[in-house]
């Protein structure tokens, strides 16, 4: 499907108001300003060899200040077409962090991995680890990439930040592969618990499962090369970590939605101490895989009640036993594994205008369901509104997007926060918890791509990536979030969040 094939080729903000974090630099040089995220005092340091003088007129410089300048102003997405001789330049005072980095091959997908370094850590700069798979030219070129993002300082804000420790533009990635037969359409890592030190390398297994182009999907286990990375040095079985766990090969066609339920090692309730893997694929078939102590195995009726492809799968955050799913039929389905006939229990018919991308289970409120749509809206649905013959209205509806939605996801510890992806080449983030200021005129507000008022509850647009296919939190370090394009990978905490 179109959605998912790889392209060729802003002010502080007040609690209703977004922060739009691009500028336009008119008569830009690419390769000269921040548009490719480049250090901005890297100029102030090498020279050409040139003899400069020590002493030069102060008349020059202030003319040479005067030629420097050009004129910026706050970019408005779908309201602004860029003109010839125009680029977009991020807006430093935005962000308290941003990097970008690239790979070989574009990702499709990523998913960050747990690490033994601490949940809910503030210090920077930061590290952390992640998984990918990668589109290469040829099926035999494809790697799943174990990566680690390390040095990831503090963004400069003014000059005086040249002078502090904490502040640089020069982040490190580093990573380890496993070759891959196709294209990896989609990667998730299992949920497993957390490592407490780094003293002693973790030896559990770290499930990860691919769908493959190929109509399959694989369950590796990265653990020996996140300890490589983690400890330089480490040995690894390379002939036992390029084999897979496991290969489910119940899909007689590609696909894309997957996700885990469960914890590997068992969980607080000592009920889900088991692994389950759902996939669903382009036919409409959706395949449960679990875990024992033996290995994996793939249960043999598939889930069916989709009339068309299978976009995204969802495990209820509460009910061990419950998921949902998401279909290019435009419906969305909430599911229960124990009803024999392997049918949906209820379903919303029609939830977008086109094909329903992804959705995103609020693991906080967890009634709140988020979804995403290839008519660009955003809608937030209330899952107790749920009955049979009933179609029920989002809570909360959002056009913004000019472009499908490609990625959705509730943030981990705040429950009224989510952040959403699209075909338009932006990341924007949302506080439902804003509500609309009744005093506001309107007509004095600024005004978003579809000529409607900006809404209240937009707190940032992200601009800079190509084609962004996925955005996660990172669920031990607020408020930092990743993404993947076709043009590489962006690591960023805005003030905002």
């Amino acid at each position: 499907m179109s959605k998912h094939t790889l392209a060729d080729g802003a002010e502080a903000p007040e609690a209703e108001r977004p922060r739009l974090e691009e500028r336009i630099h008119e008569n830009g040089d690419p390769e000269g300003g921040m548009g490719e995220f480049e250090d901005p005092f890297e100029d102030e340091i090498e020279s050409d060899g040139e003899i400069v003088d020590a002493n030069p007129d102060e008349t020059d410089m202030e003319e040479e200040d005067e030629e420097s300048k050009v004129p910026t102003k706050a970019y408005m997405p779908g309201t602004m077409p860029l003109e010839e001789g125009q680029t977009l330049v991020p807006d430093q005072s935005a962000y308290d962090m941003l990097h970008r980095m690239n790979v070989t091959w574009p990702c499709l997908s990523f998913d960050f991995l747990r690490d033994h370094m601490g949940s809910q850590r503030q210090t920077m700069p930061h590290t952390a680890y992640l998984v990918a798979g990668t589109q290469a030219d040829t099926a035999k070129n494809n790697e799943v990439l174990i990566m680690k993002a390390s040095a990831m300082h503090r963004t400069s804000h003014d000059d005086n930040d040249d002078d502090d420790d904490d502040v640089d533009e020069d982040a490190i990635l580093e990573y380890k592969t496993i070759p891959h037969l196709g294209g990896v359409n989609r990667v998730r890592a299992a949920p497993t618990t957390t490592p407490t030190s780094e003293l002693e390398p973790c030896l559990d297994p770290y499930p990860v499962a691919t769908w493959a182009e190929t109509g399959k999907v694989h369950i590796w286990d990265v653990r020996p090369l996140f300890n490589a990375l983690n400890q330089p040095g480490t040995k690894i079985d390379k002939k036992k970590v390029e084999s897979p766990l496991f290969t489910i090969n119940a899909h007689r066609t590609e696909g894309f939605a997957m996700d885990w339920g469960g914890l590997l090692g068992g969980g607080s309730s000592g009920n889900t101490g088991h692994l389950r893997l759902l996939t669903g694929d382009m036919h409409s078939k959706i395949f449960l895989t679990t875990s024992n102590n033996t290995g994996f195995t793939t249960h043999a009726q598939p889930f069916e009640s989709h009339t068309s492809s299978i976009e995204d799968l969802q495990w209820s955050p509460a009910e061990p036993t419950v998921f949902a799913s998401c279909s290019a039929d435009r419906s969305i389905r909430i599911w229960d594994v124990r009803i024999k006939s392997h049918r949906s229990a209820l379903a919303v018919d029609a939830a977008h205008d086109q094909d329903v991308n992804v959705i995103s289970w609020n693991h906080g409120t967890q009634y709140l369901l988020l979804s995403g749509g290839d008519d660009g809206a955003l809608n937030v649905w209330d899952m107790r509104a749920f009955k049979h013959g009933q179609r029920p209205s989002p809570v909360a509806h959002f056009e913004w997007h000019q472009a499908p939605i490609s990625s959705v996801e509730w943030h981990p510890d705040e429950d009224s926060i989510f952040a959403a992806s699209g075909r338009d080449d932006q990341v924007t983030l949302w506080d439902l918890g804003v509500e609309h200021d009744e005093d506001e005129d309107p007509a004095q507000l600024p005004k978003g791509p579809n000529g409607e008022p900006v809404p209240s509850q937009l707190l940032f647009c992200h601009h800079g990536a190509t084609d962004i296919k996925e955005v996660h939190w990172h669920p031990q370090i607020p408020g930092v979030l990743g993404t993947t394009s076709s043009d590489g990978f962006h690591f960023f905490k805005t003030i905002s969040v």
